[in-house]
């Protein structure tokens, strides 16, 4: 079925109040979760939207958290979220760090004590619409065991890039350093269906294609030991540089009960102008390159705005069911 990208926002607001969100941290994490179906992320969408609200009702959640905001040194800003949602934290740290990123030429957000991000990517294109570079780093739940290992250390580890250009992004790419994101898996074995080799081993370390038996083992790092490299240096920049937990010390991020998530976002601003560079033209260079090639293209240049997306008739009950409030979502 069809629906409104705007419906999705409005009904997911709707979902998390009932839950105990208050509004304008619903609202946020709204137009996380619209902005997500809108791209196509289905994971980071309304996919998530049944565990927020079950993890407001238990307490691993808050709710109606206020971001405490401070600016440590000139070009830093930390956006403590209280065990509350990201999204919040960012919206008030934001401004402060775009207003650094420009009076200091590159700055720094540091999102402390957080629920889940979800979409990493949904935070670096906010970034670049104020014309800066967006680099993002976020940490999760350990399920990634290292190259020839079998115990889980690290999470799916995102990074996420916006570069800004003239009429949009020139350049967003948002990508788990695991080899794919959990959510792929655990919607396989939802739909009964197999997974590729590569993508995960079993407890004992063996390749698989069960997303059973993956979710009882372990992912594996994207691209071997160069994602395994990359996963451990967003380990420490999310949670080093935040004060968060490492990824060893979260229990599954959609798992309704247990303590807060209390993990960290680590995001760096760059202003493209600030050495005097040909930012713009080296971008614009490339991308001619690149349009010979029919079959080639750079990563978000294809992304398009929608008004409507297709969702799930069976997910978007369970919406209207969660809209309800607590005694109608089952």
């Amino acid at each position: 079925m069809q629906v409104s990208v705007s419906e999705i926002e409005r009904k997911s607001a709707e979902a998390l109040v009932a839950h105990g969100a208050g509004g304008w941290q619903a609202a946020e994490v709204a137009r996380a979760v619209a902005r997500a179906e809108e791209t196509g992320n289905v994971i980071c969408g309304l996919y998530y939207l049944e565990s927020y609200c079950q993890q407001l009702v238990t307490g691993r959640v808050n709710g109606t958290a206020e971001p405490e905001i401070t600016t440590p040194r000139p070009g830093a800003v930390t956006a403590d979220a209280r065990l509350g949602f990201a999204q919040p934290a960012f919206a008030r740290g934001l401004p402060l760090a775009v207003e650094a990123a420009k009076s200091c030429g590159i700055a720094s957000l540091a999102v402390a004590h957080s629920h889940t991000c979800t979409s990493l990517g949904f935070f670096t294109e906010q970034i670049a619409a104020e014309g800066l570079i967006g680099i993002g780093f976020t940490n999760a739940s350990a399920i990634v065991a290292g190259p020839g290992g079998k115990t889980r250390v690290i999470g799916t580890n995102p990074i996420a890039f916006t570069l800004p250009g003239p009429d949009g992004p020139a350049m967003h790419a948002d990508f788990s350093t695991a080899a794919v994101a959990l959510g792929k898996i655990t919607m396989a074995k939802a739909a009964g269906e197999s997974i590729p080799l590569g993508w995960a081993v079993d407890r004992d370390g063996n390749p698989t294609t069960d997303p059973a038996e993956a979710l009882q083992g372990s992912l594996v790092s994207a691209a071997g030991y160069k994602g395994w490299a990359l996963g451990l240096l967003v380990e420490f920049l999310a949670a080093g540089l935040t004060g968060s937990v490492n990824s060893l010390d979260v229990q599954g991020l959609k798992a309704p009960d247990g303590p807060p998530h209390d993990l960290g976002q680590f995001y760096i601003l760059i202003d493209p102008g600030a050495h005097g560079g040909a930012f713009a033209e080296r971008i614009e260079r490339v991308a001619r390159a690149v349009a010979d090639d029919p079959s080639v293209r750079i990563p978000g240049s294809m992304a398009k705005s929608q008004a409507e997306v297709t969702v799930d008739p069976d997910l978007w009950a369970k919406v209207a069911a969660l809209a309800g409030g607590p005694g109608n979502s089952g």
